[in-house]
């Protein structure tokens, strides 16, 4: 792995330790010789141009995806079945089916343990959801339709799914997909308390370097291999960001100007 940051010292333990990770899919490379160690309540950003292999890699490391070469080791373990229902994910973009029957009460209740459909009233299973429900803000989704919900509703939905489980460790890729450019930051301030609140560490894909430069702790920049990794201030400087980006870079910085990160300063240079 070749790194343009310093690797920074941590006191906490290893939750995500990958080594000399490589896959490939359709006998294309798609990710080559990635390692990368996550500590014990980071929240830890991944970021590179479309096709880099972002979700590739989160996937690799949920064991969803074969590996060509190298390990992983999550929470300690080397079978990530051993610890999944420690481990929360939320993928890119999931769009409920319109013929999806349930309502949002009764998908989250799948997650509540002991809960047996028809037997337990709406009373009931609302008393059991409510912390998780207003942490998230969908007390008012509770009788809707899952199939009749908006892009960012349903994402909040699926976020509240995952942490019914109580993770320890939360994968999001892309976690504001779907979410319109107002709702962007208030969605990412959810996030950030949700981090601090349940003490989780986190590992979220963006295309929003601004969010990224305000809410991660350390940030891996990704395109096949990783380019360089480090805190917000050291990974998203506008050389970094040329060498990960490439011709991609006026699009990010375009789009995700709206705080000063080092991207919007480059634009602006």
């Amino acid at each position: 792995m070749s790194s343009c940051c310093e690797k920074h010292a941590h006191s906490q333990v290893p939750v995500i330790e990958a080594h000399d990770l490589s896959v490939s899919l359709d006998g294309r490379p798609v990710l080559e010789n990635i390692s990368l160690q996550i500590m014990q309540g980071e929240a830890v950003a991944l970021i590179g141009p479309n096709g880099a292999g972002k979700t590739t890699l989160l996937r690799a490391l949920l064991g969803l995806t074969p590996l060509k070469s190298g390990t992983v080791r999550i929470l300690g373990s080397d079978s990530f079945r051993e610890v999944s229902q420690r481990v929360g994910y939320v993928p890119q973009r999931l769009v409920a089916d319109p013929s999806f029957a349930l309502n949002v009460r009764e998908l989250l209740s799948l997650h509540l343990k002991g809960i047996r459909w028809p037997w337990f009233s709406n009373r009931r299973v609302d008393q059991l959801l409510s912390g998780t429900v207003e942490e998230i803000g969908i007390q008012d989704l509770l009788g809707r339709s899952v199939a009749e919900l908006s892009g960012g509703q349903f994402q909040r939905v699926m976020i509240a799914f995952a942490l019914l489980k109580e993770p320890e460790l939360l994968f999001m890729d892309e976690p504001t997909a779907g979410v319109d450019a107002p709702g962007e930051e208030s969605f990412y301030e959810m996030i950030g308390k949700i981090h601090a609140h349940r003490h989780l560490t986190v590992m979220l894909v963006s295309h929003d370097l601004s969010m990224v430069y305000k809410h991660a702790s350390r940030v891996y920049a990704l395109n096949r291999v990783i380019c360089c990794h480090g805190t917000p201030q050291e990974v998203l400087g506008a050389q970094n960001l040329a060498h990960v980006f490439g011709r991609e870079l006026s699009y990010y910085q375009h789009h995700h100007s709206h705080t000063h990160t080092p991207a919007a300063q480059n634009k602006e240079n």
